[in-house]
Parts: structure tokens; sequence; C-alpha cells
């Protein structure tokens, strides 16, 4: 596991237990990692020896998150109460919370959809960033490729920088991406214009006095001093470049991110299936298997979201498809 998901309360043999059972049914568990965290870091900073998870102790945590939204509060929920039925499986009675009623009135975060023209500018200004100072650990080199290959290929940040040498198939126009949010590999189709930037990269980087930075089983995004970076470092890099381009960036979830690159991607692709003739809801199964989803539903929200900006797409759709695929209710998450 991880490092960052080493836990060391008394809970962590039966964290461990939950998520070795979701991985052996590959159902992915990234954010219950997460969860499970801060449920580790609340036993150990509370001195909480007792592996009997009572209704106190979940009210005494509970009074700590007084700053989590519904949404992120119900998910919490949801992992104590998997926790604690896992508990009880094992013989270990616990108390088992029930799952906070779901507000009908949070709709969710709303993507935030870059438009062309601020596509090009994220790229241009990531391309003119220079270093005040020399780094030698600086994650910058590998900035105008990465966001590149965000855009172009729809991927989650975890899943580009997991890739290593080996599973680039430049030739044939693609990439294997073998860590992925739901547990399942799929591959990541590269135009030509995406495989001329992965192969300048590529030459740039293979020059640099760093063993092993070209064998098969080395990540292929890398620091100046050879090492892999984690996800925050791009994600430092993308609000200076967004403050560059004059785009706002509220933070906490809230505005332009860096994960809306993949948003942005699935509506820019439903664009130009649309403009070259294609049934904005006959290209879902496309777009499904793009983003990497396992469910038409999971993706139909794109549908929806890309024809409120650009109602013209909406004529284009045959009106029966869009009875087949009905309107995502509201509070509907098609990340969660």
């Amino acid at each position: 596991m991880a490092e960052q998901f080493n836990y060391r309360s008394v809970l962590a043999p039966y964290m461990n237990g939950l998520l070795k059972l979701k991985q052996a049914a590959s159902i992915g568990s990234l954010r219950l990692k997460w969860i499970f965290l801060e449920f580790d870091r609340f036993m150990t900073e509370n001195c909480i020896e007792d592996t009997y998870i009572t209704r106190e102790i979940i009210s005494r945590w509970r009074e700590t998150r007084k700053n989590d939204c519904e949404r992120t509060i119900y998910a919490k929920y949801s992992a104590w109460s998997q926790l604690t039925k896992y508990m009880n499986r094992q013989g270990i009675q616990c108390h088992v919370p029930q799952l906070p009623k779901e507000s009908t009135t949070d709709r969710g975060f709303v993507p935030y959809i870059f438009t062309h023209v601020q596509v090009k500018d994220i790229f241009s200004a990531i391309d003119s960033t220079v270093m005040g100072d020399r780094h030698i650990d600086t994650s910058l080199i590998a900035m105008p490729t990465l966001f590149r290959l965000l855009y172009s290929t729809g991927l989650r940040i975890s899943e580009a920088l997991s890739i290593r040498n080996s599973d680039l198939r430049l030739e044939e126009g693609y990439i294997i991406i073998r860590k992925t949010k739901n547990g399942h590999e799929r591959i990541a189709p590269i135009c030509e214009s995406m495989k001329a930037v992965l192969i300048q990269y590529l030459y740039h980087r293979n020059r640099m006095p760093l063993k092993g930075v070209a064998e098969p089983g080395a990540l292929l995004f890398i620091k100046a001093d050879g090492l892999p970076f984690k996800s925050n470092a791009a994600y430092n890099w993308f609000k200076r470049t967004l403050a560059k381009c004059n785009i706002k960036h509220i933070g906490n979830h809230y505005g332009s991110r860096q994960h809306d690159l993949r948003h942005t991607a699935a509506c820019h692709a439903l664009m130009k299936m649309s403009d070259n003739g294609l049934d904005p809801y006959a290209g879902l199964p496309i777009l499904c298997a793009f983003m990497g989803h396992r469910s038409l539903a999971a993706t139909e929200q794109y549908v929806r979201l890309t024809t409120e900006m650009y109602p013209e797409l909406a004529a284009k759709a045959n009106p029966i498809n869009a009875f087949i695929y009905p309107r995502t209710p509201e509070g509907y998450s098609h990340e969660n």
C-alpha cells in the first residue's frame, strides 16, 4: 500500500482488510483510502485504543467535521458504515451509523469547462514559464507535456503520473493506462500532435544525465533530478498557469481546477463528434470508453453539460435518444 496510506491506529488491520477485499473485487477505493486516513488520524490524535466503534466515537469525530459539505459528510458516514459492518463480520461488535439524509438542495459542483481559446492560453503560458531560481528537484520540465496529455486524453492526474515508459505505444497511437480509478486497465488513444509532443519530451528527458530514466519500467513523468513527483506539484503549477492566463481559481474544489481539463476534454470531444455529424447520444459509448467510465450513466452528464453550453448541439440530437438517456437527477455526481 502507498506510503501515505500507512494506517497506524487500532483500526488499521480492519481498514486494510476491507480495502483488500475491494481490490480483489476490482472496486475502486481511492476516495475510501483518503477517508480512512482521516479516521486513522482522528483515532491516534484522540488516543483511542478501543477497537469497538461506538456511537460516542462517531459523534466525537462528527464534531471535528463542521466545515465539510453535506455530500462529503454523506460519503464519510458511508465509509464508517462499510468499516463497522466489516468489523462486525470479523466478530468486533461495533455501532453501525445511520446514513444521513441526502440533501435535495446540494447539486454538487459544476465542472468548469475551458474554452478552446483558454486551452491554448494555458499551453502558451506553461510553455513560457521559467524558473526564478534553479532547483534540481523542479517538476516544471514535465508540465507542458503533462497538461497537454490531460486535455488530449481526458486522463485523471493520478492515471497520467502512473504511466511508465513501457506503457507507451507511440507507433500504434495509444497509451496503456494500468492504474485506473475503477481498477480496470484501458487504452488511451493519442492524436498525431500529442504523439509529436511526447516524442519531443522523451528526446529531451532522455538526454539528461540520469541513470535508468529511459528504462521500460521507469515512470514517464519525472522531475529534473529523475525522481517522480506527486499530483500536488502539478496542481501548484496549474494554479500559477491559470493566474498568468487571468482565469479565476477559487480553490477548495470550486472554480477552474486541474481536473477540469478532463471535463473539458469530454465536452470538446462531444462537440467534435457532433461537428462530424454524429448524434451526441449515439457517441456516448465511444466517450464512455474514452473516459474510462464503467457505465453510460456516468458519461451521460457530459451530454447535458455540453448541450447547456452549446444549445445548437441539442438540435443535432435525435429526441428518442434523449428519452433513452433520461435527465440526470439533481445532486448526481458522475465522479462519485
